[in-house]
């Protein structure tokens, strides 16, 4: 057996041949173009190994990156190498025909049942890190095997919705990678001064310091790296015998420090007083080594520096058409940093001539990515001395690149929760305030989103909106503090014409926080830039990044208000007004699907997307789903409130945060709001307005569906037994439709339906067979259906699917006449309204969804079972009194056969899927 000595990689001897795995202390030094990782909160993970150690990750306090398969324990974060997917990598002046797209290749963890794609064998292991795979496209191999494989990637089966990294620019600021991403901030694992002692030699072992019990025959000294890491005392410990050589000494720091250079290079001095240094050259160091008094020795690793030259390797990095990865230059005292970037030039085979062109950007991949632009003044050989005189560690992991001046990202920042429906000038003023500047120091402000308290504002250069961004975000207004993001910048000329991106947008504190794993597994599964957390600027951070890209869609991971809360934001780009529109945006109907994480998903269960998100549902299949799912239209509806004068206003009751998404006229009392699943008014609206209350109230106790629907059923009960203040609506209200004044029966609660689904999928319409003037309903025939509630145990029965309510009309135009306060709800957003006028009308307002294809339930026998069942349109069905389905004598109806499924119905049945 063979053990590496750093990262604890084991193998036989005679497999050594076929290891293709870099050693972790070198590995960092290795990567062409470094990404920074975004780490989760520290965790034990379960079933998974360390990508440095290779251990087990649950064995330790472990992060992972949320954008790719990087596993890490938190000691070993120190190795850890910046390569996470490099998700924006347009490149000026290419044509989309001559971008390629590379697997990026990521070792062991890979899926159960695995196969590899050159040798078709099982290439997963449960035991040890082990197969590689790409984080694109999914492909795995054995690690012996992949470089056999294709170098090119087509992101397999998800191609058609991936938002390819070639169309993408990000901006070149100093940001971290999680505020890029507007991925909100995690505990993030801490700079630490001890490392496991599982990665290094007996000789060696490191401890934070205080716990180790030292021996007669053994000392522990504190060892650092530079002026640094001493102002900062950020110090490694070493645990040598006392009789060690200064060259054992040398050698043990330099791997406490993970430095994989010639030892020679180096030499040790100790600490004599607060700032000098002596360089210890006795055989024996540990013999004549000062220590303070109670506290340990404390030694430098230092670098023998040549006074007159040295080497700096240069990186081409983003450059395009560059025949080789870095160059090597030698500097004098008299290379400034001009002069090594026309050398560098051409070494990569460019114009030197054009040096001015061009920037040194100096790269740190110390525990992520730090850029800084150099000075065209600024001298080289003093900045590697010095960079090796503060920190050697640092400075081995330092690259210079070169990098165009040119930056072809439109500089746009997103600000949020700033107050709303103010001037233009208002929020210039805002923005000028707290920026602390005389002058603009953007160039444009705009698109401005009124409703909501949002903005873009647009810079010239990357400099510029990074200090506006860093001001920013600390900032406060009006105690809120405000959101803000620098956002990507979409070139859909790089996007291949049969792709169409899907843009995910994830409430993730619905359904019981479901929507924090599901936006991690998304942002692994396609690019990070196409999936948005809503709650962090809202859907229209999303919409804007997408504004170019002519044929798209959207993916809504919520409730039902959180659908709603989509499509509104897509009325707003289709207004066309120029001052709250995307002026420029290309596409204003992307079909819209759904993942439900809400209690009701009425709109879900229509397009067959189910009645909520469970958390055994494999991500990948969502997103293999909404590839092949089918277009439908979905009629939307107008609420208009209107009161009626009064000279004393009327007690308004618990107001919801839906009328802050209406449209008011203080003159005439009226606002509207825009309906995409049912109306409720009475009984119905009356235990929606309570649990909405509940909710408020705590919060916290609101975290699951089942508990959501017994709150429903015991404000059901107390209605029941103990309030009936919805007695006699029928006789209170008045009720027409399409012109027509409707005679209502004894009914205590009113529900317009949009949908064939409500409350949870229940189907108060019923499933009988049309009959007199009704036709058969669907959510894009332009016509609602009105139905009664008698009473909480009629509305209970409902909910229980155990039976329908009153069929009472059926129409294009609604409106309801009220005379005293009433409960109302729109989409399960309830207020109370006071007396006047609700008028319901058509809106022109359409939208496009994404309807969940039929899938056969049956394999092979599909086509012959398809044959046998009965149409639901051609099915007969009995009805009782007042419309209501009657399951007497009926062989099909009220309940559900193995050939006569829910599931199979066209329009109805899609309700209960």
């Amino acid at each position: 057996m063979s053990q590496q000595i750093v990262c604890n990689f084991i193998c036989h001897e005679k497999c050594l041949r076929t290891v293709v795995s870099y050693c972790s202390s070198v590995a960092l030094q290795l990567i062409k173009n470094p990404v920074a990782h975004t780490w989760s909160a520290p965790c034990l993970i379960k079933r998974r190994y360390c990508c440095v150690c290779r251990k087990r990750t649950d064995e330790a306090m472990s992060v992972e990156c949320e954008v790719c398969e990087y596993y890490v324990h938190v000691d070993c974060s120190d190795l850890a190498v910046s390569d996470c997917k490099e998700a924006a990598t347009y490149v000026a002046n290419m044509e989309s025909a001559n971008a390629v797209q590379y697997h990026h290749m990521r070792e062991g963890n890979l899926p159960k049942e695995s196969k590899c794609v050159v040798c078709r064998k099982t290439c997963f292991s449960t035991e040890c890190l082990a197969g590689m795979r790409c984080e694109w496209c999914g492909q795995t191999a054995h690690a012996v095997c992949y470089r056999q494989m294709d170098k090119e990637c087509d992101f397999g089966v998800l191609r058609k919705i991936m938002l390819p990294p070639m169309c993408l620019t990000i901006p070149r600021t100093e940001l971290p990678m999680e505020q890029l991403l507007n991925i909100s901030s995690h505990d993030q694992p801490q700079s630490r001064k001890v490392s496991s002692p599982s990665k290094i030699q007996a000789d060696d072992v490191s401890t934070s310091g205080e716990d180790v019990k030292e021996r007669d025959d053994f000392e522990v000294i504190r060892v650092f790296d530079g002026n640094n890491s001493y102002r900062l005392q950020i110090s490694r410990n070493i645990v040598v015998a006392k009789h060690v050589s200064v060259q054992q000494v040398r050698d043990a720091a330099l791997r406490r420090f993970h430095i994989n250079d010639t030892p020679e290079r180096y030499y040790i001095t100790q600490v004599v007083g607060e700032v000098e240094e002596e360089i210890l050259e006795d055989p024996v160091p540990l013999r004549n080594v000062k220590r303070p008094e109670g506290k340990r020795a404390q030694i430098f690793i230092r670098y023998y520096d040549d006074p007159d030259k040295d080497e700096v390797k240069v990186y081409g990095g983003w450059l395009r058409k560059v025949p080789v990865t870095f160059c090597a230059i030698n500097v004098t005292k008299d290379t400034i940093v001009q002069d090594l970037v026309t050398d560098a030039l051409y070494h990569f085979g460019l114009d030197g001539s054009f040096w001015n062109r061009y920037n040194l950007i100096e790269v740190s991949l110390d525990r992520g990515v730090a850029e800084r632009t150099c000075n065209p003044q600024e001298n080289v050989l003093q900045l590697v001395r010095n960079l090796r005189k503060d920190s050697l560690r640092r400075y081995h992991v330092v690259r210079f690149y070169v990098q165009e001046k040119e930056d072809p990202h439109d500089h746009a920042v997103f600000v949020g929760n700033l107050p709303v429906s103010l001037a233009q000038r208002q929020y210039e003023r805002i923005l000028l305030k707290l920026l602390g500047a005389k002058e603009k120091p953007f160039t444009a402000i705009g698109p401005i989103y009124f409703e909501y308290g949002s903005l873009i504002i647009t810079f010239n250069t990357p400099k510029a909106a990074t200090a506006a961004v860093q001001k920013l975000q600390s900032a406060i207004y009006e105690d809120k503090k405000l959101i803000v993001l620098c956002l990507p910048n979409v070139q859909p000329q790089m996007i291949p014409k049969d792709v169409e991106p899907l843009l995910v947008l994830v409430n993730v504190k619905s359904g019981g926080c479901q929507g924090t794993e599901l936006i991690q597994s998304f942002r692994k599964l396609l690019n990070p830039f196409q999936v948005f957390d809503v709650l962090n600027g809202g859907p229209l951070v999303g919409l804007y990044v997408f504004r170019n890209i002519p044929k798209y869609k959207i993916l809504a991971c919520g409730g039902d208000g959180t659908i709603g809360w989509v499509l509104q934001c897509l009325d707003i780009a289709k207004q066309g007004s120029e001052a709250i529109s995307f002026q420029d945006a290309a596409c204003f109907s992307p079909p819209c699907g759904i993942v439900p994480l809400g209690t009701g998903n009425d709109l879900a269960r229509v397009l067959r997307w189910g009645g909520g998100y469970t958390g055994e549902e494999n991500p990948m299949d969502i997103l293999k789903d909404v590839i092949e799912a089918d277009t439908v239209k979905l009629d939307r509806w107008a609420v208009v409130f209107h009161e009626e004068e009064r000279n004393q206003p009327t007690s308004s009751g618990t107001q919801t945060e839906m009328n802050e998404q209406t449209m008011n006229n203080p003159e005439d009392q009226t606002s509207m709001i825009i309906m995409n699943n049912y109306f409720g008014i009475g009984i119905d609206a009356d235990v929606c307005l309570k649990f909405h209350n509940k909710r408020d109230a705590n919060p916290e106790k609101f975290q699951s569906r089942l508990f959501n629907k017994t709150q429903y059923a015991k404000i059901g009960l107390q209605k029941m037994f103990f309030e009936r203040t919805c007695k006699d609506l029928w006789k209170r209200i008045e009720l027409e439709v399409d012109g027509r004044t409707i005679e209502l029966p004894n009914i205590e609660g009113i529900v317009v339906l949009n949908l064939l689904s409500w409350g949870s999928g229940a189907n108060p319409w019923g499933t009988s067979k049309e009959e007199g003037n009704f036709s058969k309903p669907t959510h894009y025939d332009g016509l609602l259906e009105v139905v009664g509630i008698s009473d909480v145990s009629r509305l209970g029965l409902i909910q229980s699917k155990l039976a329908a309510g009153i069929r009472i009309a059926q129409g294009g135009s609604i409106r309801i006449t009220t005379h005293e306060e009433w409960p109302v709800q729109v989409d399960g957003e309830p207020h109370i309204q006071p007396p006047g006028t609700i008028t319901i009308l058509k809106s022109a307002l359409k939208a496009q969804m994404l309807k969940k294809a039929k899938k056969s339930r049956r394999g092979g026998n599909a086509t012959t079972s398809g044959l046998n069942q009965p149409h639901p349109e051609t099915s007969e069905s009995l009805s009782g009194p007042l419309g209501v389905p009657s399951t007497l004598g009926d062989p099909h109806h009220g309940k559900t056969t193995p050939d006569n499924t829910a599931a199979d119905s066209d329009e109805e049945g899609d309700a209960f899927l």
